[in-house]
C-alpha cells in the first residue's frame, strides 16, 4: 500500500515568504520511518536561478493529514543547497542553533495568530460598495450580523486538533471577517513548526468554502484594526520569579534591540504600530502591566503572582515565526544569564 505526504516548505518571496507543498507518494517501508529528502525546482521560488535551480526539501516534523485522512501525512521541511548546507531563506537552522545554546532555560512560546478572511477584494463580513458598522461588536461576537467565516474557522480547528498540533484556541478580531488562533506553549521550533503548519492548514481549508485568508498586518486602511501574532513567552526563571520578568522586559528596550527586533517582525509594520489601535509605536519601546498600548504586557496575573510570562505584542500577522522566536530567546535569554536569573 501506498500513502500521500505533503511536502510543505517556505519560499524566498520578499518581503513575506510564501507557503509551497506538494505531494510524494510513498510506499509502505517509509511508514514509521525517516522520510526521505525530496527536490524542487527554486527558480520557481525566487530560491535559486534557472541555471542551478535544484533545492533540497529535509523533513523536520510529520503530522497526521487532516483533509486526505488515513495513513497521509503533511510534512515540514527546511530548504537546503544541494550541498547540505541551510538555503538563505532557511531561517529555521539559525533558531535551532539558539535553541540549543539555551536549552537549560527551558524557553516557551505561545503564539497569537490574527488573519482575516476575503471574499473577492473585501473582507469577509465588508458590504459591496461600503463599510459595515464601526469595530467594537465584532470581537468575540456571536451573531450572523457580527460574525462571518465561523464554519471556516470551525474546520480550521478541527483539521488542527486531527493534525495534532498544538493549538490552544481561537475567537474572532477586532474586525469583521477577522479571527484568531493560538498555538504553544511549547518550545521554540515546535510553535515555529506548528504555526507554519497551521497557516498552510488555514490556506487549504479555506479553499474549499472558496474564500481566502491574509496575514496582512493592515488589511484594510484607515481606523480598523491591523493583524499581529502577539508573542507570549517565558523562561524557566520567569516562570518562578518576578525578577526575570523585569530583565527580559527591560532586555528588549536595550540599546539598538528594539530597532534589530521590530524590523525583523514583519513587512508593513509602519502601518501597523502606529500608536493607536492598541499598539506602540514602531519606533518607541515600551513596557508596561495590563497595558495593550505598550510594546510589551506584562498580564497583570503575573504582577499578582509575581511570577509568569511576557506578550510581545509588536510582531506582525506575517511574521516569520522562526525570525521572532530567536530574537527574543536570543535577547532575553543572553541577559537572563548575564544577571545570573538562569
Amino acid at each position: 500500500m501506498t500513502f500521500k505526504a505533503e511536502y510543505i516548505w517556505i519560499d524566498g518571496t520578499e518581503p513575506t515568504a510564501k507557503l509551497r507543498s506538494k505531494t510524494k507518494i510513498l510506499g509502505d517501508d517509509a511508514k514509521g520511518a525517516e522520510l526521505p529528502i525530496w527536490g524542487f525546482d527554486g527558480s520557481s521560488t525566487n530560491q535559486a536561478e534557472g541555471h542551478a535551480s535544484d533545492r533540497v526539501l529535509k523533513p523536520v516534523a510529520t503530522f497526521p493529514d487532516p483533509i486526505r485522512g488515513g495513513d497521509d501525512v503533511l510534512v515540514m521541511c527546511e530548504v537546503l543547497n544541494i550541498d547540505m548546507t541551510p538555503h538563505e531563506s532557511n531561517t529555521r537552522a539559525a533558531l535551532s542553533e539558539v535553541e540549543e545554546k539555551f536549552a537549560a532555560q527551558e524557553p516557551i512560546f505561545g503564539i497569537e495568530q490574527e488573519y482575516t478572511f476575503f471574499k473577492g477584494a473585501r473582507p469577509l463580513g465588508f458590504p459591496e460598495g461600503g463599510f459595515p458598522a464601526a469595530q467594537g461588536g465584532y470581537y468575540c461576537g456571536v451573531g450572523a450580523d457580527e460574525i462571518f467565516g465561523r464554519d471556516i474557522v470551525e474546520a480550521h480547528l478541527d483539521n488542527c486538533l486531527k493534525a495534532g498540533l498544538a493549538i490552544s484556541g481561537i475567537n474572532a478580531e477586532v474586525m469583521p471577517g477577522q479571527w484568531e488562533f493560538q498555538v504553544g506553549p511549547v518550545s521554540p521550533l515546535e510553535v515555529s513548526d506548528h504555526l507554519w503548519v497551521a497557516r498552510w492548514l488555514l490556506y487549504r481549508t479555506a479553499e474549499d468554502f472558496d474564500v481566502t485568508a491574509t496575514l496582512d498586518p493592515k488589511p484594510v486602511k484607515g481606523d480598523w484594526n491591523g493583524a499581529g501574532a502577539h508573542t507570549n513567552f517565558s523562561t524557566k526563571a520567569m516562570r518562578e520569579g518576578y525578577d526575570a520578568i523585569i530583565t527580559a522586559c527591560e532586555s528588549l528596550g536595550e540599546g539598538s534591540k528594539p530597532l534589530d527586533h521590530v524590523k525583523n517582525y514583519g513587512a508593513g509594520i509602519d502601518d501597523r504600530l502606529t500608536g493607536l489601535h492598541e499598539t506602540a509605536p514602531w519606533n518607541e519601546y515600551s513596557y508596561g502591566v495590563s497595558n495593550r498600548g505598550a510594546s510589551v504586557r506584562i498580564p497583570w496575573q503575573v504582577e499578582k503572582d509575581g511570577k509568569g510570562y511576557i506578550e510581545d505584542r509588536r510582531p506582525n500577522a506575517n511574521v516569520d515565526p522562526y525570525l521572532v522566536t530567536r530574537l527574543i530567546v536570543d535577547t532575553c535569554c543572553s541577559a537572563l544569564e548575564k544577571a545570573g536569573q538562569v
